[in-house]
C-alpha cells in the first residue's frame, strides 16, 4: 500500500511539473524618444523584439519620450505599435507636465486614441497574464515634475487594496521609480520608500518589483522580493517567469543590448 501511495505521489508531481506554466515578457525602459533628435534606439529595440518568440507582452517602464510633447508621444506610439504583441506603458518623470499641456490624463487619452486595443484607463492599473497579476504603480508627478519618485498616499491606498484582491496569485509590480536604490544618485531617490515597503510587506505573493529610471542594470532580492532595475535602451530585459502558476516561481531576467 505504501508503494502504491508513493507511486501516486510521484505521478501527481510529474503531472504538475508538466502542466506548470511559463510566462515571458519584455521590459524596455527610458527610451526618451524625440523626433527632433537622431534617435534610432527605439526602432532598433522594437525590430529586435519583433523577432522574439513566445513573448506575451512588452512593458515600457517610463521616460518613453524625452520631454512632454504630444507629437513625440504619438511618434513613439507609432513605433511601439509595430510590435507583434500587446504592450503596456508606465509614466516616467520625462513623460508628463501639465504646464506643457501633457498631464497624465492627456497622456493616457492620447495612448487610447492612437492604440485602439489599449485597455488601461489610468496611470495605475492591473492586468493578468496566465494567472500572474501585473500591477502598474505610478510614482510620477505632472504638476511639478522631478527626478524623485513620489508614490502619493492615494496611490499606496490603491496599491494596498489592489494587492489584497489577489491572495492566491503571484504578483509582479511594474513602475518607473525603483524602491530599493540600485545606485547612489542623490536626486533620484524615491520619497519615503518605507511607506511603500510597508504596504508590500503585507503580501508574501509579491514576487518582483521591476523599474528603470536610474540608468543602472541591477538585480537584488530584499525580504523575498526581487528588485530589478534596467538601464535605458539599447538595453532591455527578457523576463521569464518559470512555473508561473505555482507558489514559488523562478524569475529569470536576461539582459540584452541592441547595437
Amino acid at each position: 500500500m505504501k508503494k502504491i501511495i508513493s507511486l501516486f505521489c510521484v505521478y501527481f508531481m510529474l503531472i504538475s511539473a508538466v502542466c506548470a506554466k511559463d510566462l515571458r515578457f519584455v521590459q524596455i525602459s527610458d527610451v526618451k524618444f524625440s523626433q527632433k533628435e537622431e534617435n534610432n534606439t527605439l526602432i532598433k529595440v522594437i525590430n529586435d523584439n519583433k523577432k522574439k518568440k513566445n513573448v506575451e507582452f512588452v512593458v515600457f517602464t517610463g521616460d518613453n519620450i524625452n520631454k512632454p510633447d504630444k507629437n513625440d508621444l504619438k511618434a513613439f506610439l507609432s513605433e511601439a505599435k509595430k510590435l507583434k504583441c500587446p504592450f503596456y506603458v508606465v509614466i516616467g518623470d520625462h513623460d508628463v507636465s501639465k504646464h506643457k499641456d501633457l498631464g497624465k490624463k492627456e497622456y493616457i487619452e492620447i495612448i487610447k486614441k492612437e492604440v485602439r486595443r489599449y485597455k488601461p484607463e489610468t496611470p495605475n492599473y492591473t492586468f493578468e497574464k496566465d494567472g500572474v497579476i501585473f500591477v502598474v504603480a505610478d510614482g510620477s508627478k505632472d504638476v511639478i515634475p522631478g527626478t524623485m519618485g513620489y508614490f502619493k498616499e492615494d496611490v499606496l491606498l490603491w496599491l494596498d487594496s489592489e494587492l489584497a484582491l489577489y491572495p492566491d496569485n503571484n504578483i509582479i509590480i511594474l513602475q518607473h521609480f525603483p524602491i530599493i536604490p540600485p545606485a547612489e544618485k542623490e536626486t533620484y531617490y524615491t520619497y519615503k520608500p518605507e511607506n511603500y515597503l510597508k504596504v508590500v510587506s503585507k503580501y508574501n505573493n509579491v514576487k518582483a518589483i521591476i523599474a528603470g529610471h536610474f540608468g543602472v542594470n541591477k538585480e537584488e532580492t530584499v525580504n523575498g522580493v526581487l528588485h530589478i532595475s534596467t538601464a535605458p535602451a539599447p538595453f532591455y530585459r527578457i523576463i521569464d517567469i518559470l512555473d508561473a502558476d505555482t507558489k514559488n516561481p523562478t524569475i529569470w531576467a536576461q539582459l540584452k543590448e541592441v547595437r
